[in-house]
């Protein structure tokens, strides 16, 4: 292998323009090909820029000619020449126009056959990418989300910045504190049986920073949950966290407003038209069964309990009795796509959900129909239910009945994303940003059989709903709000609690005496005592953002090291066991599962 000695990089190898010939440049990279031609030699270089075509002809010094002979795949070079106009230009990439005639070539490392191939939509298996993420993140197009998610860092800073917010570090190791998911804990060598725990979201500390008079704080947070993981989920993500005093909500929501506004057209070149539409949790659920919905498609939800009350199908008419309802989605033009199999399919995902069953109708394009009910409704009932679900000739109804009116609009809504995909209906390269507000304050548990908060406990109920706090949990609304973006929640927020007297009541309505809530919030409760101003703020997903706005599949697309969905790294092989001696200092012991 060479040394650099006399050779520094000049350039990077995809800025290099047709402009730029009969310029001396150095270069450096990794082979991404060799041709051998014979009496020419042409070797791909490739940095995180693009690629740029090395030329070796009879022209070229016979001792750089034959060391270039035996350069493979993924070697370490760095090359000297000069600029010049390809004979045959390649004009599907940027610097295809120019070659480098080169004058000098040092191979900086040697490198192995990689298990996969360095190429933009690699098909080896994921696992096994991950297993060599390093390679894995050579590939063009993980590097261009790499240094997307680099840009869009930049452009939160630089907005926050201009919007008079401080940049406040909190941090990682902390007091256990309740807040929707378990903790990860980390044994304390000095206090021997206490645990730090790593914080899930910034929360607390950022309400203490208000309290510390710093008005505006933001922070692109490391947050960590212990949860099962999903697509959208990783164990370890990042979040943008911001809190501001002396606001409202829609202080607070403009603020969200226009970063979005600002990311987008400055990463994407996408302009987002302001004001953000906006839902309420219950409007959101009854059009669309979810308070995270995805709007760039229809579908929505139609209530059909009215038209079918008094029909002759006692599951419909049961469920209304029942204090339920039934509801349906109509399926435009999708007589041919959802059929009798397609639908027992989707049959099975409703039961699996908690459905009894999945009612349909099919409707002909020549206007005949087949129910999965007809037997038990007369012509005027199938005729007044097919008019009240808008349906037309070739569409397809599908209809949800039960007690719960809760269980009837989650199950709709979940089919509603299903049938979506199967007719091909979501459009690409659309983004529909929209706020979910007057969120639920309380939610009701069915196993605990008892109301316990949606958000964390300092989140502040709506003015109008303090009368209802001990008398109906249920319509209690809270000042609350979701920031959702094609069907993903983007970003969770509130307007907090300061009144000492009205954290009390919510406090005890929960089930906290005063000790309890003082062992978990004390620090926070007593920092309220030498005012606190009135506050409120949210945490926005940086990882699920850029996971949207560049349509990835995944969040392991724009995370460089990301955990598997059994939260472990194949790369490092973590988590590992360690050494008793580590063990005994923490005062711990491991306990071996029984299989």
């Amino acid at each position: 292998m060479d040394f650099m000695t006399g050779l520094k990089r000049t350039d990077y190898c995809g800025t290099l323009r047709l402009s730029d010939a009969g310029k001396k440049v150095t270069v450096a990279g990794w082979v991404q090909r060799r041709r051998d031609l014979g009496s020419l030699i042409f070797i791909d270089l490739r940095d995180r820029t693009g690629i740029v075509q090395l030329a070796f002809g009879e022209e070229t010094e016979k001792s750089i000619f034959d060391k270039a002979f035996t350069v493979r795949s993924e070697f370490v070079l760095m090359a000297q020449g000069t600029v010049r106009e390809r004979s045959s230009k390649n004009m599907d990439i940027p610097t295809g126009e120019i070659e480098i005639e080169v004058t000098d070539l040092r191979v900086l490392a040697k490198s192995e056959t990689p298990p996969f191939e360095i190429t933009e939509n690699c098909q080896t298996a994921e696992l096994t990418r991950l297993k060599y993420r390093y390679l894995d993140l050579r590939r063009p197009d993980l590097q261009k989300n790499i240094i997307m998610r680099h840009k869009i860092a930049k452009i939160t800073r630089d907005y926050f910045d201009e919007n008079g917010f401080i940049e406040i570090e909190t941090p990682i190791l902390i007091k256990s504190t309740p807040e929707g998911a378990r903790d990860y804990l980390v044994p304390s060598r000095i206090h021997n049986g206490k645990f730090y725990a790593l914080p899930q979201s910034p929360q607390l500390y950022k309400q203490l920073s208000m309290v510390a008079g710093f008005d505006r704080y933001m922070q692109i947070a490391r947050c960590f949950r212990d949860e099962d993981l999903r697509a959208d989920r990783q164990p370890e993500f990042t979040q943008i966290d911001l809190e501001m005093s002396f606001v409202d909500m829609e202080d607070v929501l403009a603020i969200g407003e226009g970063y979005m506004e600002r990311v987008f057209r400055e990463a994407l070149g996408v302009e987002i038209k302001l004001p953000l539409p906006r839902l309420t949790f219950k409007e959101a659920m009854e059009r669309y069964g979810s308070d995270k919905p995805d709007t760039r498609y229809g579908l929505e939800i139609t209530d059909l309990s009215d038209t079918v009350k008094d029909c002759g199908f006692g599951v419909f008419t049961s469920a209304i009795e029942g204090g339920g309802s039934v509801r349906c989605i109509t399926a435009e033009n999708a007589y041919s796509v959802l059929t009798r199999k397609e639908i027992d399919k989707l049959t099975e995902e409703a039961k699996g959900i908690g459905a009894k069953g999945l009612a349909y109708v099919r409707i002909a394009e020549d206007g005949t129909f087949n129910a999965s009910f007809a037997k038990f409704m007369t012509d005027d009932e199938m005729s007044a239910l097919i008019a009240k679900a808008n349906a037309k000739a070739g569409d397809v109804i599908l209809i949800i009945g039960d007690t719960k009116n809760s269980l009837v609009l989650s199950v709709l809504g979940a089919l509603r994303q299903t049938v979506a995909a199967k007719l091909d209906i979501i459009p690409k390269g659309q983004y529909n940003l929209l706020w979910i507000t007057e969120f639920p304050f309380f939610d009701w548990n069915e196993e605990a059989q008892q109301f316990v908060a949606m958000h964390h406990p300092f989140t502040a109920p709506m003015d109008e709903c303090l009368d209802y706090l001990e008398t109906d949990k249920a319509k209690v609304r809270a000042k609350a709000y979701d920031l959702v973006l094609n069907g993903i929640e983007l970003c969770s927020g509130s307007i907090r609690i300061t009144n000492p007297e009205l954290q009390g009541r919510i406090f005890s309505l929960l089930g906290l005496s005063d000790e309890e809530a003082h062992i978990k919030f004390g620090y926070l409760l007593d920092a309220f005592k030498y005012g606190a101003p009135p506050h409120g703020g949210m945490g926005i997903g940086l990882d699920r953002l850029i996971m949207q706005m560049l349509g990835c599949d995944s969040l392991r697309d724009v995370i460089a090291y990301p955990k598997v969905q059994n939260a472990s790294e194949p790369m490092t092989d973590c988590p590992a066991t360690v050494d008793d001696l580590q063990l005994r200092e923490l005062g711990i012991s491991c306990v071996k599962e029984e299989e």
